[in-house]
This record gives structure tokens, C-alpha cells and sequence, in this order.
């Protein structure tokens, strides 16, 4: 049995014919001029008939081109749609995620992973952010970070946060281990920038005066600054929601117990482009998972 002539010969040819011109339809395919000729001339090879009258500077159909023509094209069509059906369902089984780092390594990994082993059908894509990202909107579901008096418009609160104070259990070892709050001018504070705040709620809820501290250590990153914290370099202050993971595998603990309100929180808001099940699947789930969280 003959194979099927190429799928690229067909195409040249459906093209050249709504056009009647080689140059045309070579433009609109991304083809040369020379190979759209060559696929139109090898496909009348193949069926054994000349599809066009050449003329200098024009196409016209042989009446077997203007017979062949119809049917082939609504093939072309069904290929079309066939492939369009496949493709727009893909993208219906896909959810973008849009998180700032710090939370998608110390809580949104976790409850994603989670989702993916209730819902396998659906694809997961986690796009991680250390500063806003105000270009255009790729993702689905976009959790921000934000102080509470630049609430996101319709921005739904995940939890209520708090501030901890945090350092590495051999802070509080030996006879120059922190003791009571007053000690903590003894060693250094790490700074994230733009949190600086953090520090005067903390040192308020300590009864201390926070003053004109010098800065031991200031990062970008909150994640960076609960690492250099762990390493046993100072204490730091951040959000309780980040410091879960670090608390429960002991790399880092509370050496008093205050824990006031955070004036930075996280907000979850959807795209107004995004529909279907899927999309409110995981925006269901995520909440879910935000209540869980702050009820822990």
C-alpha cells in the first residue's frame, strides 16, 4: 500500500491555492518560496496529475486541483481541531501557582505535593518570587505578600500571622548563652529588608528599646535569613508561617515566648482570566490547607 503523501506537502498546497501563489503561501508557512514549489510539485508527483497552471507571475487550479481542493481542506480542518481539542485540554488540566519563595519552599511545596496525590490528573506549575512580580500575569493563582494597611484588591487573607524571634539551640548553651531578653543585644539581629519592622514589634513585646541597634546581618530573603540563623550566626525575626518547618525539625527554636501580631500577612487571588474546575480546585484546596495551618 502507498503511503500517505507528507502532511507539509498538503499544507503548501491548500495554501497556495487560497493565495494562487507560491510567494504568499511560502510567507505564511515560514517556508522559501523554492520549497513551497517543491511540496506542491512533489505532491502532484504523488497522485499522478498536475494540480496548478503555472503561469509567470500567477497559480491557477487545473480542474483537478479545484476538485481535490474541498475535501482537503476539511481534513486540514478536522487535523485542526483535533489537535486545538487535545492542546485546550491539556491547558484545562493545568494550574499555575504564583508564590514568593519563601513560602513556596517552607509551606506551598508541601501543600501542593499534597494536592498532586489527591488530584494526579491535574498538572501543578509553581512559579516561585522573591520580589512582586507586577509584569504580565502568567499565573492562575497568585499568593502576595502584603502589609496590612496594602491589602491586594480582592485578596483573600490565608491566615492571620505572627512575628517569632528564633535562633540556634546553641545560643542558649554554655555560660554566654542567652538568657533573658535584655541579652539579646549581645548578639547579632538579622535584618530582611523591608521587614525591618519585624525587630521593633519583637523588641516592644520584650519590654526593651530597640534604639539605634547596629545591623549584624541584612538579607533579601527571609529564607536566607532563617539559614544563617540555624548556622548559629545571630537571631532572627520573621513570620511564623516561614518559620514552621525550621521549628519542627528543631534547626531553630524560640528562646522566649512572645509572638506578636505580623503586619505583613499572605493573600490568595485568581486570576480573572483563569476559569474551569481545575482552577477552583486548587484555589479550594489551598484554602483548605491555609485553614489547617491556622489552626495549628
Amino acid at each position: 500500500m502507498k503511503p500517505p503523501a507528507p502532511l507539509n506537502y498538503v499544507r503548501s498546497f491548500e495554501c497556495a491555492a487560497r493565495h494562487l501563489s507560491f510567494t504568499a503561501a511560502a510567507k505564511e508557512l515560514g517556508y522559501t518560496q523554492a520549497a513551497v514549489s517543491t511540496h506542491v510539485r512533489a505532491l502532484e508527483q504523488y497522485i499522478g496529475r498536475q494540480l496548478f497552471i503555472r503561469y509567470p507571475r500567477s497559480l491557477k487550479l487545473t480542474e483537478m486541483g479545484e476538485a481535490f481542493l474541498p475535501t482537503l481542506r476539511q481534513a486540514l480542518d478536522q487535523i485542526d481541531q483535533a489537535t486545538e481539542a487535545i492542546v485546550t485540554s491539556s491547558r484545562k488540566r493545568t494550574v499555575t501557582v504564583s508564590c514568593p519563595i519563601s513560602l513556596a519552599e517552607n509551606w506551598l511545596a508541601g501543600c501542593m505535593a499534597d494536592f498532586r496525590k489527591e488530584h494526579p490528573g491535574i498538572e501543578v506549575v509553581l512559579h516561585g518570587t522573591i520580589w512582586e512580580d507586577t509584569g504580565e500575569q502568567i499565573a492562575d493563582l497568585t499568593i502576595f505578600t502584603r502589609r496590612f494597611d496594602d491589602r491586594p484588591p480582592n485578596g483573600i487573607v490565608l491566615w492571620e500571622d505572627s512575628l517569632v524571634l528564633l535562633c540556634a539551640p546553641a545560643l542558649l548553651e554554655g555560660n554566654d548563652r542567652l538568657k533573658e531578653p535584655s541579652d539579646i543585644s549581645r548578639f547579632d539581629w538579622i535584618f530582611v529588608h523591608g521587614r525591618q519592622e519585624y525587630w521593633q514589634s519583637v523588641t516592644s513585646a520584650l519590654g526593651l528599646e530597640m534604639g539605634d541597634y547596629p545591623k549584624g546581618l541584612t538579607t533579601n530573603s527571609s529564607n536566607v535569613g532563617l539559614e544563617v540563623a540555624a548556622k548559629g550566626a545571630g537571631l532572627v525575626v520573621t513570620q511564623r508561617s516561614l518559620a514552621r518547618t525550621y521549628l519542627q525539625r528543631g534547626l531553630l527554636i524560640e528562646p522566649f515566648p512572645i509572638r506578636p501580631p505580623s503586619p505583613w500577612n499572605y493573600y490568595l487571588t485568581e486570576n480573572p482570566l483563569s476559569k474551569g474546575s481545575v482552577v477552583r480546585t486548587a484555589r479550594e484546596w489551598i484554602l483548605g490547607r491555609a485553614a489547617d495551618e491556622s489552626a495549628a
